[in-house]
């Protein structure tokens, strides 16, 4: 109750704070073409500031609250010239314009390679959903997303920070590793995450960071359609930073809790006076420790990127991505063995100090767009991207230690270790032709294609693994301890087996040290090189025909696996899929849309076993199908987005651990889950000046056919059935205060299962953050406070042996230049 009353009482102050800053100052007008029809999503910005809109069905726009002064008015639109135009606004004014837009043969390019200039929350348009320029209100299927100006106002440094903004998605761990409606997706697997549309292998240990990303995109739902291989919860896209055809520059330098040092430095603009070579680099360097005992992060990102438009039709873009982290592999909280989650403080961790965890990914792609006619299109891309993995660490085994008669002492933890090595190769190839043609009245955007992608693993991957308890002999190490066979142990004075790698006491008041790794007794497992790929061909078509558009599409996908690839064994294994897809858009009104989809999804349960030879198989493929439908619309002059949808998503196949003797590795698949459900997405502007971003999604994700009848009914792990969250900012625009800006925020989290096997479960919270900020001129100071209350809580676990709470209260300040 009063989470309530104090959310009521700060968007009340919001209000009112608004209406006694508001301006008279208006800009509005007409943006017509040469045959003075209206120019309908043509994008205005006053340069320099943050106000701007788009045009309606009508071609007209509308800009309110703005204080006086001389601007320049900046214009762009889908197939129209840009235009930089002097504007006059007078206090207490309505300046009326009336503006043409000046039409070219180039469309806008299907593939994403310009960048973006907008500066604010709300984007209009997806690419990666259709493979096509396509209005978000026109997609037929829901789309989550946010921007970079929503990362840098929340001072956000890592993807998982930012999932609480997407409807349906929330952390299941500290990793790179999330669900979607439910349904897990981690990083490790090319299935999970695109890059520009394009699959991407990235680490599971560590989050994916931000600072080169132009914004963040989730489809909702699988995307076999086009991209075959993908999560049935939802695919993550990450778009990185193009160059623009203007110079700007940017220099950030931020410091915070937890010893925490950030640099970053965002430079783009044209090489040469034509504007047909632009550039852009970004660069990020983090030094930070953190609220858990012995963790730390040091990352490097350098992110080059150059687009050569030697005609109205052609572009090439080239851009890397490389990443460097080094820092420790952190396996979460463990708790006293009776189960009280507050019994350990949440800054304890299970590692030793001579622990580490070394990681390199580096993303290279090469991309074409080519237009031969107003009609008619071409485009092409390859990415290549490579990972690397060196870890040392100690961590649990997942369970507590024995004493003499095999039962857990309460505060010791089972201990193991492992030293790992593995490099992973993957290759992108997509090519697609886009085609706008009529037939009479009917209106169709055809879009054809082919793909191939690819991962390896390198030869000369292996791990040791110290674990278990000693044998009599202490010549060696045996995984579980047996008390009927005690005399086969190394037993101490108590009786009680002695361990290989020694337990961990979670009531010591210093239990770190540096380990000597020579006492240890180690197995090894060797990961031989593997080899898969996928390949696809696939159709989709965007017909319209009035108010009504439909989106028909397959798509054809071959599944190859290499098994025991490289020896005299060597065999293809192969599966393939047809995959259809469906949706229908309907106008109700110039500002509402109404829509439904159905689609179905396709996954070889390849991803999981290539990494892990001890998971057991083979595995059928995972199969879904998503019914969906909802309201898409735009508010306040198409400032604001609005997004609300009802879902039903079917998955048959999925993986989980068998909980087996000896096989912790060891994997099981379920029959049947069903997830139903309710979402709803607002982003955008209220006012020129003031942004808000808005989420909630309830769903019910269970399992509803399985071998084992007592998860029949279970909700799904770390899939809360309730969850939520609220941003909005406020920027002063003149008087006394012009400049300063005030931002206030929360998200909820409702119960959450660790396991299918167990009642284990982390508790439901609500997380309470604010932010101030100062704009003079080119420089702009920035303060960002998060868990204002300073609460207790767990973004996700697996059991109680390895929780994974959420930080503290902790801040961030930051300066950042503009030139």
């Amino acid at each position: 109750m009063m989470s309530k009353q104090v959310l009521l009482t700060v968007l009340f102050t919001w209000v009112i704070f608004a209406t006694a800053f508001a301006q008279t100052s208006r800009l509005e007008g007409r943006v017509s073409d040469a045959q003075n029809r209206p120019v309908v999503g043509f994008s205005l910005q006053l340069k320099g500031t943050r106000y701007g809109t788009v045009t309606d069905s009508d071609g007209a726009f509308r800009l309110t609250d703005l204080p006086a002064g001389e601007y320049r008015l900046l214009g762009s639109g889908v197939g129209f010239r840009r235009f930089d135009q002097a504007v006059q606004l007078t206090d207490g004014q309505t300046t009326t314009l009336a503006l043409t837009a000046t039409e070219q043969m180039e469309e806008l390019q299907t593939v994403e390679i310009t960048g973006r200039r907008e500066t604010d929350y709300k984007t209009d348009l997806s690419f990666v959903a259709t493979k096509t320029a396509t209005a978000l209100k026109d997609i037929p299927q829901s789309v989550s997303y946010i921007t970079k100006e929503l990362l840098q106002d929340q001072a956000i440094f890592r993807l998982n920070e930012a999932v609480k903004n997407f409807s349906g998605v929330n952390q299941f761990s500290f990793y790179n590793d999330l669900t979607i409606r439910g349904h897990r997706v981690s990083g490790g697997d090319n299935y999970a995450s695109l890059v520009n549309g394009l699959r991407s292998n990235s680490s599971f240990w560590k989050q994916n960071l931000t600072p080169h990303l132009e914004r963040v995109e989730v489809i909702k739902g699988p995307a076999s359609a086009l991209f075959g291989n993908t999560s049935p919860g939802g695919t993550i896209n990450r778009v990185t930073k193009k160059p623009l055809d203007e110079a700007r520059q940017s220099l950030s330098f931020s410091v915070g809790s937890f010893n925490t040092f950030r640099s970053l430095a965002d430079f783009t603009g044209p090489m040469n006076e034509q504007k047909t070579l632009l550039y852009r680099l970004n660069l990020g360097y983090e030094n930070a420790m953190s609220f858990r005992d012995l963790q730390y992060d040091k990352n490097l990102i350098v992110a080059p990127s150059v687009t050569f438009l030697p005609s109205d039709r052609t572009r090439l873009n080239f851009d890397v991505v490389y990443q460097n982290s080094n820092g420790r592999l952190d396996r979460g909280q463990a708790v006293l063995g009776n189960g009280d989650l507050y019994s350990v403080p949440i800054s304890r961790s299970l590692n030793r100090t001579n622990d580490y965890l070394k990681e390199e990914t580096y993303n290279i792609t090469l991309s074409l767009n080519h237009r031969f006619n107003e009609h008619i299109s071409f485009n092409s891309a390859y990415m290549k991207t490579g990972y690397e993995e060196d870890l040392l660490e100690h961590r649990s085994a997942n369970t507590y230690a024995k004493d003499g008669a095999g039962q857990n002492i309460p505060n010791l933890v089972e201990m193991q270790v492992f030293i790992r090595q593995r490099r992973w190769f993957d290759d992108n190839i997509s090519n697609y032709f886009n085609l706008d043609f009529a037939t009479g009245k009917l209106a169709h955007r055809l879009v054809i294609g082919y793909d191939y992608a690819q991962q390896k693993l390198a030869p000369g991957g292996s791990q040791l693994v110290a674990r278990g308890y000693r044998n009599a002999a202490n010549t060696g190490a045996i995984n579980t301890f047996n008390p009927a066979r005690a005399k086969d142990y190394l037993l101490d004075s108590q009786g009680a087996p002695v361990p290989n790698v020694a337990h961990f006491n979670l009531t010591e008041a210093n239990p770190y040290y540096m380990a000597d790794m020579s006492k240890y007794f180690y197995s090894r497992t060797d990961y031989p090189p593997t080899f898969y790929y996928t390949q696809g061909f696939y159709a989709q078509n965007q017909m319209s025909i009035g108010k009504l558009k439909v989106l028909a599409g397959f798509r054809q996908d071959y599944f190859t696996e290499v098994v025991e690839y490289k020896t005299a064994k060597e065999r293809k294994v192969k599966q393939q899929a047809l995959i259809p897809r469906l949706g229908l858009v309907y106008s109700l009104t110039p500002n509402i849309n109404a829509y439904a989809t159905y689609v179905k999804g396709y996954q070889p349960q390849v991803a999981t076993t290539i990494a892990n030879p001890n998971a057991g198989g083979p595995f059928d493929p995972l199969v879904s199908r998503l019914v969906e439908g909802g309201f898409k619309s735009e508010w306040f002059d198409k400032r604001l987005n609005v997004t609300a949808s009802v879902y039903n998503l079917e998955l048959n196949g999925t993986l989980y651990p068998a909980n087996q003797p000896n096989q912790p590795d060891l994997l099981t698949q379920v029959g049947q889950e069903v997830a139903k459900g309710v979402e709803l997405d607002v982003i955008g502007q209220i006012a020129t000046n003031w942004n808000v971003v808005l989420n909630y999604a309830y769903n019910d994700a269970t399992i509803t056919r399985s071998t084992t009848e007592s998860q029949i009914g279970q909700q799904k792990p770390n899939a809360p059935k309730h969850q939520g969250n609220f941003w909005t900012k406020y920027v002063v625009s003149s008087g006394p205060l012009q400049g300063i800006g005030i931002g206030v925020g929360g998200n909820f989290v409702g119960k959450r299962l660790t396991s299918l096997n167990t009642a284990q479960s982390t508790p439901a919270y609500e997380v309470f953050n604010a932010a101030l900020y100062y704009q003079m001129k080119k420089f702009q100071i920035q303060v960002n406070v998060n868990n204002l209350a300073d609460k207790t809580y767990w973004v996700g676990g697996y059991d109680y042996i390895r929780l994974f709470p959420g930080a503290p209260r902790n801040f961030l300040a930051t300066v950042g230049y503009t030139f």
